[in-house]
């Protein structure tokens, strides 16, 4: 029980309120209001209803605003929960008729969000929402600057608050839209100067859902959002390989830039970074990497310039008789690199084909001096056509294996007696699938390259064997989303086949040379120290 004197004070404070109330110029009872804002003082009680009235009656005394909004944040700090929980449900009410105190009150709630009571988190949330509705461009503003520099824990706070209540509102919150979608995409690009790898893809999908970048929009858009990714990408940096973090955050970006070149977005500054700083170290980077590289390669190849073609196809070319032998040996083929590999070929090929002529012998004639059509190319046509006959022969070799490792796959099945045993056939008869369609690619781009004057596929004919093949009933959802799956590989894992001795290999030994970690093609990304990133495959998309 609290003491005479406190129920006094309490009782002083009704009488404050009541006069208050009544009064037509409440101007004129100013010595009421301070004895309110005094009774945040006082004894508990008396804090407790100081909380509800310093903001009823707030507007009507501007010369007392300062220590009436001290004495209120004082309050949301006092270690009794009802009385902070009473103060945090106050605190929209001081803003809402006089708006200049609006970001100090939006800053303070931001800090509030590390409440840990179920009471006040909730308490804290709705008066944060209630202050977005009233001004959502100062709102925002405010909880930006605790992204942007706030101490760890608030800003992490901060951040699952704007990702859970603020983005899925904003159809309702972002009006006027142009307007607003413009200020939060500046606010965002000040914030991706210090921010994780799950951080920076959920403030790309949130900046991809605005009407500001959506279809159809004007190309300079599309490339606003491209120069987000490439100064993520670090693309002014010179190449460390042993700097994993930065190689993990190029490869993403790379992955998260496709959709950009797709429409109609410039991937020249990627393609001229990795031909000067990637391709050169290329046996040096990771092998899941590698894989990352070349897929993200061929996906963005089609999109090239006619002079990033001519500059980038003499590394692709290089790159790819590494992985084709000009002789039968032991050694191992890495199906899913020549894949990748030859469709990138044909694809800057097709835009400069002329450059051909001096790396690989052929005789393509446009009438201009880079034709050297009066030079003497013949052995590097020898040469290559000899590793695409290799090539071709191994890749039959192994479809034919591959196709008698699909029957047992289909018996298997058919014989499963558990889930287990289930599960495991199909997961086989998936990989072997796969090593297919990469084979049956490789056939369809080597084909045409033995001609004296081949036809480079240039067109959108080839389904890359890793992304998932179109089916009826999914196409509209795979539509919506613009997802494909990618199929990944380690050494000896999906897309590398072993040889032994001649075509002495299994069927049971293909097929496993296309099993293994179906690890993704993109690089999933975990929480690790800001300004870094961390790959980790197979993680959660998201940190929290």
């Amino acid at each position: 029980m609290g003491s005479p004197d406190d129920a006094a004070a309490v009782d002083k404070l009704y009488e404050y309120g009541e006069r208050l109330n009544d009064a037509k110029d409440k101007a004129k009872n100013e010595s009421d209001y301070v004895g309110i804002i005094d009774a945040a003082k006082g004894s508990s009680k008396a804090k407790q209803l100081a909380g509800q009235l310093i903001p009823r009656f707030f507007k009507h005394f501007p010369n007392l605003s300062a220590q009436a909004i001290n004495a209120q944040f004082d309050l949301c700090e006092e270690d009794e929960l009802g009385i902070r929980v009473q103060a945090i449900r106050g605190l929209p009410l001081l803003c809402k008729d006089t708006p200049l105190h609006l970001p100090k009150v939006a800053d303070v709630l931001g800090q509030l969000l590390l409440a840990e009571e179920v009471l006040e988190k909730d308490a804290v949330q709705k008066a944060l929402m209630s202050v977005l509705r009233q001004d959502t461009k100062a709102s925002l503003t405010a909880l930006f600057k605790h992204i942007e520099t706030s101490d760890e824990n608030i800003r992490e706070k901060v951040l699952i608050f704007v990702r859970e209540k603020v983005f899925p509102l904003k159809h309702e919150l972002l009006q006027p839209q142009e307007e607003m979608e413009r200020h939060i995409t500046d606010l965002i690009k000040k914030s991706l100067q210090d921010v994780t790898g799950a951080e920076f893809k959920m403030f790309m999908d949130f900046l991809k859902s605005l009407s500001l970048f959506g279809e159809g929009v004007p190309p300079e858009r599309v490339q606003e959002l491209l120069q987000i990714v490439e100064g993520q990408a670090d693309l002014d940096a010179q190449f460390n390989i042993s700097d994993t973090d930065h190689i993990d955050r190029l490869m993403s970006c790379l992955y998260m830039a496709v959709p950009f070149f797709k429409r109609g977005a410039s991937n020249s500054k990627f393609l001229i970074y990795i031909n000067r700083h990637i391709l050169p170290i290329f046996e040096k980077l990771p092998e899941d990497k590698k894989l990352d590289l070349l897929k993200n390669l061929a996906e963005s190849s089609p999109y090239a310039s006619t002079q990033d073609a001519r500059t980038l196809l003499p590394s692709i070319l290089q790159l790819l008789k590494k992985y084709l032998p000009r002789r039968r040996t032991g050694e191992e083929l890495n199906f899913t690199f020549v894949e990748s590999l030859l469709y990138t070929f044909h694809q800057l090929a097709h835009k400069t084909p002329n450059s051909t002529n001096s790396l690989c012998g052929y005789k393509i004639v446009t009438g201009q001096p880079s034709d050297r059509l009066g030079e003497d190319f013949t052995e590097l046509y020898k040469d290559f056509t000899e590793r695409l006959t290799v090539l071709e022969d191994v890749a039959k070799a192994t479809m034919k294996k591959l196709t008698q490792g699909m029957a047992e796959h289909n018996k298997a099945m058919a014989a499963a007696k558990d889930e287990a045993a289930k599960t495991n056939a199909k997961a086989k008869k998936q990989n072997t699938s796969a090593g297919l369609r990469t084979c049956n690619n490789i056939l369809t781009l080597v084909q045409p390259l033995h001609e004296k004057v081949p036809v480079f596929i240039g067109d959108k004919k080839i389904n890359l064997s890793w992304k998932e093949i179109p089916r009826p009933a999914a196409s509209s959802a795979m539509a919506a989303t613009g997802r494909v799956k990618r199929s990944g590989s380690t050494t000896n894992g999906a897309g590398t086949a072993k040889r032994g001795r001649g075509d002495g290999a299994s069927a049971q030994l293909v097929e496993r040379a296309f099993t293994g970690p179906r690890a993704g093609g993109r690089v999933s990304l975990e929480r690790g120290q800001r300004g870094s990133w961390r790959g980790a495959r197979g993680r959660g998309r998201h940190f929290w």
